[in-house]
């Protein structure tokens, strides 16, 4: 698609309640701008409270039905919105692209999504219970159920990974689903609410919403009718969600929350290899990204080598209009993004040495474009260091001693992802058991992630676990059944 592309036709993003594809219920919407040019790209509807609530009770009526069907037939659905996402994905990009700035050339995002509802519609046969004999006069057996109706709000950065990844294992354990969208990136969302439509899902199995968090997130969830709940986005948020979860029904969430990942360099590592990782860990996605390795630790001996390296790879970036095929690097998503990027460049120029970038390019270019920044020598208790930035900033500090690297990187309230490079089997296995994270990657870095492993948080950075072999786990209750039996025959 060409980088001047408007879309060919005005977008007309609608909520999908009850297998309909309606406005809000106040015909209210809210205006989303090209971040990379500022111009109008669509209004898209405010859910109200009105409308969680329909959507919610047509996601309740439809449950029982949906749960005793056949996993056969609800995976039909699943095949067939898989085929659509695969047919779509070009408009897909373009949509991302003119809504949050996601370059059309790195756009995964419509065949992710399709490989976990393909996925899904294979795994039913994994919900099993368990049975024994060994209390006796009774045979015991444990049932896995669905819980009811989920819901999911999804975040802005890669949402229809998120759609894929929270709604199939929901849905395909008979559960009924109210997906949310972010505010930030609605429109693909939107355009997949018409394909759920398309893929033949019955009414009120798979309802999709968009809007702000106030009112249609907290209206999820503080909603009595909502029996789980799954939630990728800020720490902050997430807090607020177990907040309105615990005083109203108690509800089960599961939290994929935020991350200041650290990157631990050796002095034996592949310097080559720890450059070119890293420095692609925060340019993906604008370092729009929770797993981003934001705080890079490198052994002392060997900085000013990694640093000069670094600095020249993090520069080497095709900045520039997202519908382009040669751009690499698009702006942050809003204006809100863009100035909480910048406010925290700002601060930094004052705690610390500054290596590369240090600028927003608002005024050179009318987009929200940020320059890829390093800092050096960031106290550790600066705030750049301590909060997430998700934006293309880097901070480079160095340690002497393996405690050292351990301390400095496990002194954070966030724990989601963490890097370790060396040649040293001994020294990776020390330190991967020691990092406080979810996950730990050796010799190599975010976004790699193996899709049958666990994935969350440790601290802050969430609870519960992700992925192809736990993901259905979160919305299955358990029950034990034990039943009498009595002695000797007829």
């Amino acid at each position: 698609m060409g980088s001047n592309m408007k879309a060919e036709v005005e977008l007309k993003p609608r909520l999908l309640i009850n297998g309909k594809l309606v406005e809000a219920s106040d015909q209210k919407t809210f205006t989303l701008y090209n971040p990379a040019t500022r111009e109008k790209v669509a209004d898209v509807p405010e859910a109200t409270q009105a409308d969680v609530d329909a959507a919610v009770a047509a996601a309740k009526a439809a449950q029982p039905a949906w749960a005793a069907a056949s996993p056969d037939h609800r995976a039909a659905c699943f095949k067939k919105l898989a085929q659509l996402l695969h047919k779509h994905s070009d408009e897909l990009a373009h949509l991302e692209a003119v809504s949050m700035g996601r370059p059309v050339s790195g756009y995964f995002d419509a065949h992710a999504a399709a490989a976990e509802f393909d996925h899904y519609a294979e795994a039913w046969g994994y919900i099993q219970g368990q049975a024994s004999v060994n209390t006796p006069g009774y045979l015991t057996m444990t049932l896995r159920q669905p819980f009811g109706v989920v819901a999911a709000i999804i975040p802005w950065n890669v949402p229809l990974f998120f759609l894929g990844h929270k709604a199939a294992p929901a849905l395909i354990t008979g559960n009924t689903v109210v997906l949310k969208s972010s505010e930030k990136a609605p429109i693909t969302c939107a355009r997949v609410a018409e394909l759920i439509v398309e893929a033949g899902f019955p009414p009120g199995v798979f309802n999709v919403l968009s809007g702000h968090g106030m009112p249609s997130g907290a209206a999820l969830s503080s909603h009595m009718d909502v029996r789980a709940l799954t939630f990728t986005g800020s720490s902050r948020t997430g807090r607020l969600i177990q907040e309105a979860a615990a005083k109203s029904n108690l509800k089960k969430v599961t939290l994929e929350l935020g991350g200041k990942s650290p990157a631990l360099i050796f002095a034996d590592a592949n310097i080559e290899k720890a450059v070119k990782e890293t420095s692609y860990s925060l340019q993906w996605n604008s370092g729009q990204v929770c797993m981003a390795n934001s705080r890079i630790y490198v052994e002392k001996s060997i900085a000013p080598k990694f640093i000069e390296a670094f600095t020249k790879q993090f520069a080497d970036v095709k900045q520039g209009d997202p519908t382009s095929a040669d751009v690499t690097v698009g702006p942050q998503a809003d204006e809100v993004q863009y100035k909480n990027v910048t406010s925290y460049i700002e601060e930094g120029k004052k705690t610390s040495t500054l290596a590369l970038g240090g600028k927003g390019k608002l005024d050179s270019t009318n987009g929200y474009f940020v320059e890829p920044t390093v800092f050096l020598d960031t106290a550790e208790d600066a705030r750049i260091q301590k909060e997430e930035i998700f934006g293309p900033v880097a901070n480079i500090n160095t340690f002497e001693t393996e405690e050292e690297a351990i301390k400095k990187a496990n002194d954070t309230e966030f724990g989601l992802y963490a890097s370790v490079y060396t040649k040293n089997i001994d020294r990776a296995v020390r330190v991967a058991k020691a990092l406080e994270s979810g996950y730990v990657g050796v010799n190599c870095t975010s976004p790699v992630t193996a899709k049958d492993l666990p994935f969350g948080g440790y601290k802050t950075s969430g609870q519960g676990r992700e992925g192809w072999l736990h993901s259905m786990n979160n919305f299955l209750e358990e029950k034990s059944v034990i039943i009498s039996i009595e002695e000797g025959g007829s």
